[in-house]
């Protein structure tokens, strides 16, 4: 067998046809392996009729569902290459990923036909718009007449191992995203390490309430499908309908950010369903709060800490509840197929209690940055990735995390990046210097604030430098919290000193 991971749905299929694959919460449409293999097999080929072949890059700027899965599973099996986009995003910042990516073909949801369109009036390299969800634009093709019109027959696998599977952009520090790119192996890796570590079962229900365009959806959903698992997908996040759907559909286990675990205990019924089907939740992309944990525990339910990045494929680290609260504030050991290790600046590895770099190595690191060689032998050095995160490691191999060493902050779950955030207020004419430091915020995790030192003469206000932020950064990354002062504190060399700030201005910040 080919390690093509287009292949592990159909393989499944034929291991068991009957069994569930997929349940889509909102429109109720549920699909035996059989049927969803079958969808990407026409997929995979309508695709091919459009001239995607090995290489190539489609963009998927989609909502959760069938659609999406299948085009993964799809474009793998012929070569091409996956490159989600955030919806989150506005055209401005799509167009960059596009652009850089040189994505040729975009899928895309009717919800995003406004965007979609915005994107069209542009520059960039897509020759195909494909519309899921009917009618739409004009210069759109409908998915499902594609779909239908295709061949049943399965295709010609054109790409396996070291070959890329998707590139998922991920900002970086320089204010500008870098897209990490994965390959069938990378993805397997990830998959296999994924299954040798976390209790996942043949039979299970598991819950994905995370957006597929981040590694920590992508990666467990392949895993279900490896493993031959139930994926029940939300659109999109709802809190008040998780309970339900844990009872409903017998959820065993789900992965959800500490910010969605906490809204999730402030539905008002949230303890009138039954849950006991419910083995785990695995939690990620911010540290939880052992209070959290603990709250948790008295409904019944585990909450297991990962660690990962978009860089790993996904895993790093990850523990039990059990150890959780014997190991308070510890995201856990390695993975199964995993190596960490925290080493100072000379690169050795730190004491325990000393604090230093996380660095992982495994088959499920990224293979690259696109079209970054720069970047990918800075992050990848003698095999290790450099996490740019900073941590303690006890003399059991459990690692705390401490700080990002890349100043990144995390607000519900999506990553901001400060230069980012700075790059664009900094145009503003009305701005002299900036810097923006993340916020301890109860319903976000972190949110951004922005340090203003205004131009000379000007009176800018609060309101006016957010209103800026308006169609050019995203929501989550937009400033929640604009502060004034007479200077940036900055070190001899004219970095800023961000610790000052952020002793200065601790917050927490507003909801």
């Amino acid at each position: 067998m080919q390690n093509n991971l287009g292949r592990f749905l159909h393989k499944r299929a034929q291991l068991g046809p009957d069994r569930e694959a997929l349940v889509e919460v909102e429109r109720g449409r549920r699909f035996s392996y059989r049927e969803l293999d079958d969808r990407a097999t026409r997929t995979a080929n309508a695709l091919k009729a459009l001239g995607v072949g090995k290489g190539d890059r489609v963009a998927v700027l989609m909502m959760n569902g069938a659609e999406y899965i299948e085009s993964y599973f799809a474009l793998g099996r012929i070569g091409a290459v996956m490159v989600p986009l955030n919806w989150r995003l506005v055209p401005d910042e799509l167009e960059f990923i596009i652009g850089d990516a040189g994505a040729t073909v975009l899928l895309f949801d009717g919800e995003f036909d406004e965007t979609v369109s915005a994107l069209h009036a542009r520059e960039t390299p897509i020759r195909d718009w494909v519309r899921v969800g009917g009618e739409g634009p004009e210069f759109s093709q409908d998915y499902d007449t594609l779909q239908a019109a295709a061949s049943g027959e399965f295709p010609e696998c054109e790409a396996c191992d070291d070959d890329n599977l998707f590139i998922m952009y991920t900002s970086g520090t320089t204010g500008l995203p870098k897209g990490v790119v994965h390959s069938h192996a990378t993805m397997i890796a990830s998959s296999t390490t994924i299954l040798m570590t976390a209790e996942i079962r043949l039979d299970d229900s598991y819950l994905q309430i995370l957006p597929l365009f981040h590694v920590g959806a992508l990666a467990p959903l392949t895993a279900v499908i490896h493993r031959g698992g139930t994926i029940v997908i939300m659109r999109a996040f709802d809190p008040g309908q998780i309970f339900p759907i844990i009872e409903r559909e017998k959820i065993d286990c789900m992965l959800a950010v500490p910010a969605m675990l906490n809204f999730m205990l402030a539905v008002d019924n949230h303890g009138d369903h039954d849950i006991s089907t419910l083995r785990w939740i695995q939690s990620g992309a911010a540290p939880v709060p052992v209070s959290l944990i603990e709250r948790y525990g008295e409904i019944g339910i585990q909450i297991h800490q990962v660690y990962g990045m978009t860089e790993t494929g996904g895993p790093a680290c990850l523990i039990s509840a059990e150890d959780s609260l014997r190991k308070a504030g510890s995201t856990g050991p390695a993975f199964f197929h995993t190596d960490v290790r925290v080493v100072d600046e000379s690169g050795e590895p730190v004491a325990p209690g000393g604090i230093g770099e996380v660095l992982i190595r495994g088959a499920h690191i990224m293979k690259e940055y696109w079209n970054r060689p720069d970047a990918t032998a800075e992050t990848i050095r003698d095999g290790w990735l450099h996490s740019g995160d900073m941590a303690t490691i006890d003399a059991d191999g459990f690692v705390y995390i401490q700080d990002r060493k890349k100043d990144m902050i995390i607000s519900g779950g999506e990553n901001v990046y400060p230069a980012e955030v700075e790059n664009t207020l900094s145009a503003h004419p009305e701005i002299a210097d900036i810097a923006v430091i993340g916020q301890p915020s109860d319903r976000w995790g972190e949110s951004a604030a922005a340090i203003v030192v205004r131009a000379g003469g000007s009176e800018i206000s609060g309101d006016a430098i957010r209103d800026w932020c308006q169609g050019k950064l995203a929501r989550f990354k937009q400033p929640r919290v604009v502060e004034f002062v007479d200077e940036i504190p900055r070190n001899p060399t004219g970095k800023i000193l961000k610790r000052i700030l952020r002793d200065e201005f601790p917050g927490p910040a507003p909801e």
